[in-house]
């Protein structure tokens, strides 16, 4: 994958999981859980916003973080499939969240030492501090759900069983195979420590980074682009 191929799929990433997670916004069980995930979405945008400028300049082709989030196709996004499923209750936003939070603070760490490019070692190093926080936040809520009332237990457990299918994908790209041991084991830790069950399911669902996404990816940015797409060029 090209560099600028590398940018936007780690900037789709984190544009469709601040999306995911605004949804949120004053629906979480409590005030405290709303404030969480709206800052972590917010985090997560900013990350999107700092690739999509690094790439549109590599890019060349005069288009901006704009263009790149707003008036591009669901077949152009390159987001991993885990991070556009639907939000689902509680448990399940969760589960979402520490999948892939586990996955991409060692990202970070890697690209923060490794990355050629200056602008998204970056980039790395300032989101690692946000992706400690992150983990710590889905870990210990894996943690109390999965070790709490046994409604919170089933539930905690069907969402990472539901889940769990979309986890291989974050680990095809030879850039990121070499995470997978780590990541289990950490994985492998927390659910321990929850009291919960590693999925059984060997079916795995790939493609969002060749473009090939679930129904979901489709609805989330028509609700996400209908703004930017009934008035093209407007400026606030």
């Amino acid at each position: 994958m090209s560099l600028v191929g590398t940018l936007l799929a780690h900037a789709d990433d984190n544009m469709v999981l601040a999306q995911r997670l605004g949804e949120w916004i004053s629906k979480a069980p409590e005030l405290e859980i709303d404030i969480a995930l709206a800052n972590i979405g917010l985090d997560h945008l900013g990350v999107a916003r700092a690739l999509y400028t690094r790439a549109a300049e590599l890019e060349g082709a005069g288009r901006t973080e704009d263009d790149f989030a707003m008036l591009r196709d669901e077949r152009e996004f390159t987001n991993l499939l885990l991070v556009e499923q639907p939000n689902g209750d509680f448990a399940h936003t969760i589960v979402r969240q520490f999948l892939f939070d586990a996955y991409q603070l060692l990202l970070w760490e890697d690209l923060a030492a490794n990355a050629e490019d200056e602008t998204l070692k970056g980039v790395a190093a300032k989101a690692i501090k946000e992706a400690r926080y992150h983990h710590r936040f889905s870990s210990g809520w894996m943690i109390r759900l999965g070790d709490g009332t046994e409604e919170s237990h089933r539930r905690v457990q069907a969402a990472l069983d539901q889940l769990w299918r979309f986890t291989d994908e974050m680990f095809e790209d030879g850039s990121t195979a070499g995470y997978r041991a780590e990541w289990e084991r950490g994985v492998i830790e927390v659910v321990a420590e929850a009291s919960l069950e590693m999925p059984t399911d060997p079916y795995q669902r790939t493609g969002g980074r060749k473009g090939l996404h679930t129904e979901h990816l489709g609805r989330l940015l028509a609700e996400m682009q209908w703004l930017a797409r009934s008035h093209p060029g407007a400026t606030w």
